[in-house]
């Protein structure tokens, strides 16, 4: 039996596990490459993939390898504290805005240039380097530039193009690939305890992203919102449809945003408003906490905004997903069909329209995808699309 280890929660990334333990053993040997060779450890690393391949979650483990004292066990106090944000030696950033901004990057330099206060090195984790602004990305250009001794750099992002080309001619890069419906059944299966039937559909309509699978299988109001998104490619009957189409769809992301983000919203006012002293003398707040109020709303602010952002890409993708299987249908290949529930109406979908229109729509909804990466306004894109699919 092999002993157990942080790598064990990458799920198809056995290729990618390999490379980060031999990196491992490098660091506790003292073996470092700057010459960005395969073998051996380096201070800046990106770490790419499709959405749901575990980027992050590489990195993380690369982390938390790195602060081991066995070289990364996933049993120890060293390991659980370096995934779960309490390793005084491992900062993981996490946005939930739209955005990285310069400031939060001069802050975050300013507590790298300590030295490791338990292991050998101080790690860093992005995880979202490619919402970095163009000033942020140029700050973290020096630093990367003229490492520390013992600070290593983990930057993750969807691609390679989506970091700076100086930035990622300083590191090495690891792509990441989608696991398949297997692995991500069998994750769910013996890891959260789904039932068989329940962790197939989850992975297969998930495309191989095993947060949204999990996310899929375990929330049935998740599952209701899914059924209604793939309804609407049946009923653009006509403009108007499309536009009734276009609101549903931003009312479904708008309510599944608001639902995971207005009780944490009222949790953390009401946590900052009590720290600047309200409500403890029968007195106001003491000197900045208004201040302080209204920059918390506006971080709260623009992760709302992304919450609807990421809700309307996902349900952009389920709708991909439809005309995709159509395709297949269309092209008699059946055998990898991703929406089987609903085989019936993608059939008689597919026998009505022709092919060419349907690579047309697909190509459609990617486009909208990136107009709405680009900050286009999220009605005004949807309604666009949906005449486009009508």
């Amino acid at each position: 039996m092999t002993a157990p280890s942080v790598f064990d929660q990458l799920v198809g990334q056995s290729h990618i596990t390999e490379i980060l333990q031999g990196a491992v053993k490098a660091a506790q040997s003292g073996q470092e490459s700057p010459n960005l060779s395969k073998h051996g450890m380096t201070h800046a690393w990106i770490f790419t993939g499709p959405p749901g391949s575990g980027r992050s979650s590489a990195a993380i483990a690369f982390a938390a390898a790195l602060v081991c004292p066995t070289g990364g066990c996933g049993t120890c106090q060293a390991c659980h504290s370096a995934q779960t944000s309490g390793h005084p030696d491992v900062e993981i950033i996490r946005t939930e805005g739209l955005s990285i901004k310069i400031d939060e990057v001069r802050e975050l330099l300013t507590r790298t240039s300590w030295a490791p206060s338990m292991g050998g090195w101080r790690v860093v984790v992005m995880e979202d380097a490619d919402r970095m602004t163009e000033s942020a990305a140029n700050a973290l250009l020096k630093a990367i530039e003229e490492p520390g001794a013992r600070t290593v750099w983990l930057l993750c992002a969807p691609t390679l193009h989506d970091i700076l080309p100086t930035i990622r001619s300083r590191c090495r890069h690891l792509q990441l690939r989608t696991p398949s419906t297997h692995d991500v059944t069998e994750v769910l299966e013996k890891r959260d305890g789904i039932t068989p039937e329940m962790a197939d559909f989850a992975a297969r309509v998930s495309q191989g992203h095993i947060g949204r699978a999990r996310y899929i299988a375990t929330n049935e109001n998740v599952r209701s919102n899914r059924a209604q998104v793939m309804k609407l490619p049946l009923q653009l009957s006509s403009i108007a449809a499309a536009y009734t189409a276009a609101q549903t769809l931003v009312d479904l992301a708008t309510q599944e945003a608001n639902a995971a983000t207005d009780a944490r919203d009222e949790a953390e006012t009401q946590a900052l408003a009590e720290a600047y002293g309200k409500g403890a003398t029968g007195r106001g707040m003491a000197t900045g906490g208004s201040k302080a109020i209204k920059e918390l709303e506006k971080e709260q602010k623009s992760r709302a905004t992304r919450a609807v952002r990421d809700g309307l890409d996902g349900a952009l993708l389920d709708i991909a997903t439809f005309y995709r299987d159509v395709m297949l249908v269309q092209s008699g290949a059946t055998d990898s069909i991703i929406n089987i529930d609903i085989i019936d109406e993608i059939s008689a979908y597919a026998h009505k329209n022709p092919a060419h229109a349907t690579v047309k729509k697909i190509n459609a909804i990617m486009e909208a995808r990136t107009n709405l990466i680009h900050n286009a306004a999220p009605l005004l894109t949807i309604e666009a699309l949906m005449c486009r699919l009508a």
